[in-house]
C-alpha cells in the first residue's frame, strides 16, 4: 500500500468525483419523469472514459510502469477532443433549449467558460508535460471542473434545504451553486497545503467558477445574457461538436506527439555556418 500513498489525494479526488458524478446524473436517468437524450449519454460516456483514463494512469504510476504510462497517454489524442467536444455540444444544446422554451439559460456563462477552461487546462498539461508533477496536477484538476456542476445538481436533487419547490424557492439555485463552490474551494485548499509548489493547477481550475460568477454579474448588468444565449444557441449542434473536436485534436497533436530534433550537419564543424 505504500506505493499508493504519494497519490492518495488524487485517488480520493477521482473516487469522490466518480460517486458525486453518478448522483448528479441520477435524476436525468432515473428520476421522476427521466428522459435522457443522446447528448446526455454522450456527455456521461466521455466524462467517465476520461476519468477511466486518469485512473489507468494513476495505477500505472503507482506500479512504476512509466513507459506504459507514456503509451497510454497517447489516448488523450482521442479522449481529450471527445470530452471537450461533448461539453461544447451540451453547452450549445442548453442554450438552444432555453431559446426554444423562451426561458433564460441560467448556466450559460458557466457552460461557455467551463468548456473553454477545460480545453485550456488539457492543452496546458501537455505544453508543460516535462514538468511531470505539474503535468499530472493539471490533468487531475479537470476533475474539479466536473465536480462543481455535479455537486450543484446533487444538492438540488438530494438535499432538502436546496430543493426547488416553486417560484418562491428559485433563490436556492444560487444557494446550491455557492455551497458547491465553497466545497470545491475547501478541497483545493487541502490540495495546495499538500503540495503548494506543484498543485497550483487545482486553484486554476477552481478559479473558473469565481470568474464565471463575476462575468455573469457583469453581463447581467449590461443586459447581455440573452444575446449571449442567442449567440451560443444558434449554431448547428453537430457542426459545433465536429469543429470543436477537430480544433482540440489538432492542438493536442501539436503538443502531445514528440517532435523530431534536427541533427547537426556532419559536414561542418560545430559552431561554423
Amino acid at each position: 500500500m505504500a506505493r499508493y500513498k504519494p497519490y492518495a489525494a488524487e485517488f480520493l479526488l477521482l473516487g469522490t468525483t466518480t460517486v458525486v458524478g453518478l448522483l448528479g446524473f441520477w435524476n436525468i436517468y432515473f428520476g421522476q419523469g427521466a428522459d435522457p437524450q443522446p447528448h446526455h449519454y454522450l456527455h456521461a460516456a466521455t466524462t467517465y472514459i476520461w476519468m477511466g483514463l486518469l485512473l489507468t494512469q494513476l495505477v500505472l504510476l503507482t506500479s512504476g510502469k512509466r513507459a506504459e504510462h507514456r503509451r497510454w497517454g497517447l489516448a488523450v489524442l482521442a479522449a481529450g477532443p471527445l470530452l471537450v467536444a461533448s461539453v461544447a455540444l451540451l453547452t450549445v444544446h442548453s442554450a438552444s433549449s432555453a431559446l426554444a422554451s423562451g426561458e433564460e439559460d441560467f448556466l450559460i456563462v458557466q457552460n461557455v467558460l467551463g468548456t473553454f477552461w477545460l480545453a485550456v487546462i488539457i492543452l496546458l498539461a501537455f505544453v508543460l508535460k516535462k514538468r511531470r508533477k505539474v503535468h499530472g496536477a493539471l490533468l487531475s484538476s479537470t476533475l474539479i471542473l466536473f465536480l462543481g456542476p455535479a455537486l450543484f445538481f446533487v444538492l438540488l436533487a438530494f438535499a432538502p434545504p436546496f430543493r426547488i419547490e416553486g417560484p418562491e424557492t428559485f433563490y436556492r439555485f444560487q444557494t446550491a451553486a455557492m455551497t458547491a463552490q465553497a466545497i470545491i474551494l475547501a478541497i483545493v485548499l487541502l490540495l495546495l497545503i499538500k503540495d503548494r509548489r506543484h498543485n497550483w493547477p487545482y486553484l486554476l481550475a477552481a478559479a473558473s467558477y469565481l470568474l464565471a460568477e463575476a462575468m455573469k454579474a457583469w453581463l447581467t448588468r449590461l443586459d447581455l445574457i440573452d444575446p449571449l444565449t442567442r449567440l451560443v444557441g444558434a449554431p448547428n449542434q453537430a457542426s459545433i461538436f465536429l469543429v470543436t473536436f477537430a480544433i482540440v485534436a489538432a492542438l493536442l497533436a501539436a503538443t502531445v506527439l514528440p517532435t523530431k530534433r534536427q541533427k547537426p550537419s556532419a559536414s561542418l564543424p560545430p559552431g561554423r555556418v
